[in-house]
């Protein structure tokens, strides 16, 4: 009898452990089917989104969010606001062409509130803190590097003259009073292509931006919390372009990192030297086939223009015994001409040849 008691007391306990358990298992895997609807919902919400954008990067970021994200929703879901300085503004035209909300820099936070987050992609000013607070979720910001590396307004040039072998884009948040120092939320990776020109390289990452872009948005809660802060030690900097950039000294800079240079800028700004004071424009630019120097540059002077017949081009002696070709250039006050038409047209005026040495003015 006794062991019959014994028995059903330690039954009725042992059940009661096992309800227990039972109880919290349930309860715990309702509260994740809660934390999980609550994430669905939140991925599914269409925030309404103010875009700030001014140029030819900005425009694949707009164009994805107006077609891909916001294609089933009332115009008023997505608002521009960019400068009216330019009227070739292409931000500013699609904007209009298809409808869109668009507002004048500078604006008002009474403006940004309407809507749920900012986005900003190339824009070129700095935004107050009150603009940034007026937005609930805050605002974010699409950049074309690998985050810390390359702050600043040229990432893409500063990338291939540097001779990177990758590139990138980093969604952030866009903190008050400093440029592209906020927690990052998203980035991507592409490989620098050897011989990469700077508009392919900004096409590429403007497309990867603008997709990148819009995966951001839709899990938008769940990038905020797992948003990660940017190591400072690890910043570099890219500062706007001057002019200074595109003056060449010879004696100072070697053939590969001239023809970066030139990759770099290229369809921005020529690079150019002096001759016969007169400036000329290096229109096209290219590393040597044959890496051996030919053997009348082996003692000229870095800077020192000789016509190669063979190659049809303009050769020039660098730093650290290398030289580059010329294929074509621009004389002050001329037309574009090819190596073959400046020999005939300049250096074959001259008894011999003089070094062209980049002077400061």
């Amino acid at each position: 009898m006794l062991c019959n008691n014994n028995f059903k007391l330690n039954f009725f306990k042992y059940r009661r452990k096992i309800n227990e358990s039972v109880g919290i298992i349930l309860s715990h895997r309702r509260w994740k089917c809660e934390q999980t609807l609550a994430i669905e919902s939140a991925t599914n919400t269409k925030w309404k989104v103010l875009f700030f954008g001014t140029d030819a990067f900005s425009l694949p970021s707009l164009q994805s969010l107006h077609k891909d994200y916001y294609n089933s929703l009332e115009s008023s879901a997505l608002g521009v606001v960019t400068s009216f300085k330019n009227p070739a503004n292409c931000v500013r035209s699609y904007a209009e062409k298809h409808q869109l909300a668009v507002h004048r820099w500078p604006i008002v936070p009474d403006v940004c509130r309407g809507y749920d987050l900012g986005v900003v992609v190339s824009f070129g000013h700095l935004i107050p803190e009150k603009i940034i607070k007026a937005f609930p979720n805050g605002m974010i910001n699409v950049h074309a590097s690998l985050l810390p590396r390359w702050r600043g307004a040229a990432p893409i040039i500063y990338a291939i003259m540097h001779g990177d072998k990758r590139a990138g884009v980093s969604i952030m948040k866009i903190e008050p009073k400093h440029f592209d120092v906020g927690d990052i939320l998203a980035q991507r990776e592409v490989a620098i292509k050897d011989d990469i020109l700077m508009p392919e390289l900004h096409s590429e990452l403007a497309i990867e931006g603008a997709n990148l872009l819009v995966n951001t948005i839709k899990r938008l809660p769940s990038c905020l919390e797992s948003a990660k802060v940017q190591n400072n030690e690890n910043a570099t900097f890219a500062p706007k372009i001057t002019n200074a950039i595109t003056e060449v000294n010879w004696t100072q800079i070697s053939a590969e990192q001239l023809h970066r240079r030139f990759r770099a800028l290229f369809g921005f700004k020529h690079l150019n030297t002096r001759f016969q004071n007169k400036i000329v424009q290096l229109v096209d630019v290219k590393l040597p086939v044959l890496q051996e120097t030919p053997a009348y540059l082996n003692n000229g002077e870095c800077g020192k223009f000789m016509y190669d017949r063979k190659r049809r081009c303009v050769l020039v002696r660098c730093a650290g015994d290398s030289y580059i070709e010329l294929h074509q250039l621009r004389v002050e006050g001329k037309k574009v001409m090819t190596a073959m038409e400046f020999n005939n047209g300049f250096l074959k005026e001259m008894k011999s040849t003089q070094p062209l040495l980049f002077t400061s003015k």
